[in-house]
């Protein structure tokens, strides 16, 4: 089969638990918790009273009252802290330090047709979810192609094997490519804070409910959306070689030399750096350098969807 799997070893669950947590998160994050359960996943943000990016992640439930935040594993234990602040007064409480979960990461074009033998009935479309005592499974594009699957540490073994004989061993970087390419945007230790959700593209991604009510920073994000535009945007590019190319680098005109954008996420895939970049569709269009204007060029690839900037 045409699949591949990859232990995704930059990836952790937040895990928060208790009655009120979805009403917790439904007041904290943008999007609209109330339509998680065990058949939908849903991405979504936590953001500052500034309406800065602390945290994206990918809300499923796990169990009765047990639900988990995928994010990126350097940022566990702040976004933890920033939730902190705000779940005093819920019951409802949040674990930084479980490692009994591991994130598997599932891709190809046979990834339906495999994941159908290991587990049988799948999720239902783009975020949909299967939910089992020991397991689930997330569908994250709308071609069937790409999952992600939470697996209990305890019985992990199994299903492992099993995907060992039905998938061919990939990488997580080839994993990140996809979300490059995908124009899927994620926080690192090194940006949080640094992004509103539209630069990020969160408003295209469906990240943002922009009718559930209120939520920390909803009103920056809201007036954003409705009475202008972001100036920048998130664009998938590609530089020639394996570059040095860390989340937060500068990105300048490649006439001028001004500094016009920043680094989001980048990987490494075979001989050239894959990195999606903040920018304005100015500056996409005249041509970037990483770092300096005597720096390696970037070249803007095309995204799955469309962008509108300011």
């Amino acid at each position: 089969m045409k699949c591949y799997y990859t232990l995704l070893e930059q990836e952790a669950l937040l895990h928060i638990t208790g009655p009120d947590t979805l009403k917790f998160l439904q007041g904290q994050t943008t999007c609209d918790t109330r339509k998680v359960d065990p058949q939908h996943a849903l991405p979504g943000a936590f953001c500052t009273p500034q309406g800065r990016v602390v945290c994206d992640f990918l809300l499923c439930e796990l169990a009765q009252e047990h639900f988990a935040l995928r994010l990126r594993r350097d940022i566990r234990v702040s976004s933890a802290a920033a939730f902190g602040k705000y779940i005093i007064f819920s019951k409802a409480k949040i674990d930084a330090a479980r490692e009994d979960w591991i994130v598997i990461g599932v891709w190809g074009a046979d990834a339906s047709r495999a994941l159908a033998e290991i587990f049988g009935e799948l999720p239902a479309g783009r975020f949909g979810a299967r939910c089992a005592d020991d397991f689930v499974l997330v569908q994250t594009d709308e071609l069937g192609e790409q999952f992600e699957c939470f697996l209990q540490q305890s019985s992990s073994g199994a299903y492992l094997a099993r995907m060992e004989t039905l998938m061919s061993a990939g990488s997580e970087s080839a994993w990140q490519a996809l979300q490059i390419t995908g124009g899927i945007a994620r926080i690192e230790e090194a940006t949080v804070g640094e992004f509103v959700p539209q630069v990020l593209n969160y408003d295209l991604t469906g990240h943002i409910s922009f009718k559930k009510g209120c939520y920390t920073g909803q009103e920056v994000i809201a007036r954003l959306h409705y009475r202008g535009k972001s100036k920048r945007r998130a664009y998938a590019t590609e530089l020639a070689g394996q570059i040095e190319c860390k989340a937060g680098a500068d990105l300048v005109d490649s006439a001028s030399g001004q500094n016009i954008g920043n680094v989001i996420n980048s990987c490494h895939v075979q001989n050239k750096t894959l990195a999606l970049v903040a920018t304005t569709a100015e500056g996409a269009g005249n041509g970037l350098r990483l770092g300096t204007i005597d720096g390696p060029p970037v070249t803007v690839l095309d995204l799955p969807y469309a962008v509108e900037t300011g």
